[in-house]
């Protein structure tokens, strides 16, 4: 292990993710009813904090296939925006490919790519045989492999009249 001369965050150098207590608070306006509320808001506005990541702490080692599952509102989508450079932390350190991704150097915003979505994902709108096939590269699962899943599947549950459909459709 090394320091990455920020703070003495230990980065092993065969790890291509180190987080280590990262944090992130949103600071929120209140708002009060109201027409003379609105107009004290105004001049002097008050707010709340709002814990948005707290103390989250993981590595990641080159070539892992990882998750990151939580229910809605658990700092998944912030964590990831910090790690990817779009959000600044509160609090704690990370180091994403040897880099301090909110630092966002161009040596690493060439080397990491992030793509988010929810519900309109382009795997609904593609037909279930293409899916299958965009899941396949994901997953790396080998042609042979592949092939011989998609027989059994069909077999099974007779899908070859609905491989063209669109997967919102099914």
């Amino acid at each position: 292990m090394h320091s990455n001369g920020q703070g003495g965050l230990p980065v092993p150098a065969a790890d291509a993710v180190v987080v280590d207590g990262l944090s992130k608070i949103y600071q929120v306006p209140e708002r009060e009813g109201g027409f003379s509320a609105s107009v004290r808001g105004f001049f002097r506005r008050k707010y709340r904090d709002v814990l948005a990541v707290q103390q989250v702490s993981f590595q990641i080692r080159p070539g892992e296939i990882v998750g990151f599952l939580g229910p809605n509102g658990a700092g998944k989508t912030t964590t990831l925006k910090m790690l990817s450079g779009l959000l600044h932390p509160t609090g704690g350190g990370a180091r994403v490919l040897g880099f301090t991704p909110w630092e966002r150097k161009n040596d690493y915003l060439r080397a990491m790519t992030l793509v988010m979505g929810q519900r309109n994902r382009l795997s609904w709108d593609i037909p279930a045989a293409d899916s299958f096939l965009l899941n396949q590269a994901i997953y790396r699962i080998s042609d042979v492999e592949y092939q011989r899943t998609l027989a059994e599947l069909d077999e099974l549950l007779d899908l070859t009249p609905i491989m063209r459909k669109p997967v919102r459709n099914l």
